[in-house]
């Protein structure tokens, strides 16, 4: 999409795949790309991880002696589950695992880069996945997967490491949010947000240092496509009425495999109490439902939703 790559949105250089990598010949998601050009065509997926290993070593030692910032997306535990040679049945618990074990490897080599370059005192890395698990293995703590609105499609482990900093050990279920990492980014480096459009994420570096305990979060929006599905104040989450008609091509696809595809009336959870979002409380606390709601009208008046162009809604890539 122009206007969408990376170097149009501020960084320097850039090397990586324009989309998802597809396992077949004879297609553009195959070619590797170094800022805009080619330097690779058809490239094995077995290749992709240890290149970007090497490149991000040598980034790392080539910009040690000054502030740098690296986004590094990486292929794998994407489809298609091709883990390295070296890796191939390693865990003895099966391909994934293996994958995820070439993973593992590769976060412990960019950790090596950095103490060898003298910098990981004051470096802070941040390791988290984009999404929920695509039902690669059931979760039992939580309901639905990727390309979901219930908890399973969007909670994800998240870790911070910083040792001048963080104390190690530390684990916090303070809710955030990866649309917090920018604001975060830019008080580290000593700059103010852009002040011309509402930036979404909240500074977060007093819960990361335990100073701060509370979510910067009171009401959270769970979007699918254009289709506001639910909203969240604390532990009360509220699924909102849909139909087929209003899920995105990806839900509509998806033959019963994701929650609440049709849902003729709201369902409250309360998500400390039943955290798989298996019983509907609404009836019990309408008063809830009432205010929930309220804040639903409100967020799609603003953002926008089936058919309901917001306030400040700008145009969205649907991917079709």
């Amino acid at each position: 999409m122009e206007g969408s790559h990376p170097l149009d949105a501020g960084f320097d250089e850039y090397v990586g795949f324009p989309h998802n990598y597809l396992d077949q010949k004879g297609t553009e998601d195959r070619n590797l790309y170094r800022n805009r050009s080619i330097i690779k065509e058809e490239v094995d997926f077995e290749e992709i991880t240890p290149f970007y290993n090497k490149e991000v070593g040598e980034f790392i030692e080539r910009e040690k002696e000054g502030p740098f910032f690296i986004y590094m997306s990486h292929q794998i535990a994407h489809t298609p589950i091709l883990p390295g040679t070296q890796f191939k049945g390693k865990t003895k618990k099966g391909i994934v695992a293996d994958f995820v074990s070439e993973l593992d490897h590769s976060v412990g080599t960019v950790l090596d880069a950095l103490e060898e370059a003298g910098v990981a005192q004051n470096t802070l890395v941040v390791f988290l996945s984009d999404n929920g698990q695509a039902g690669m293995r059931p979760i039992t703590t939580l309901s639905g997967k990727k390309f979901t609105t219930m908890e399973g499609g969007h909670r994800v482990p998240c870790i911070f490491r910083w040792p001048g900093e963080i104390k190690p050990g530390v684990v916090s279920d303070t809710t955030i949010t990866s649309m917090d990492l920018f604001p975060l980014f830019c008080h580290l480096a000593g700059v103010k947000p852009p002040t011309d459009r509402t930036i979404d994420g909240d500074n977060i570096h007093d819960i990361l240092l335990g100073q701060q305990k509370e979510s910067p979060h009171e009401l959270l929006y769970y979007y699918n496509g254009h289709n506001l599905q639910a909203v969240r104040k604390g532990k009360w989450k509220l699924h909102l009425p849909r139909t087929k008609k209003d899920q995105p091509y990806w839900g509509a696809a998806g033959k019963g495999t994701h929650f609440f595809q049709e849902l003729a009336h709201p369902f409250l959870v309360n998500l400390e109490a039943d955290l798989l979002e298996e019983k509907n409380v609404a009836e019990e606390y309408p008063e809830v439902v009432r205010e929930l709601s309220a804040v639903a009208d409100r967020v799609k008046a603003e953002l926008g939703g089936i058919q309901q162009k917001g306030t400040d809604e700008r145009a969205a890539w649907t991917g079709q």
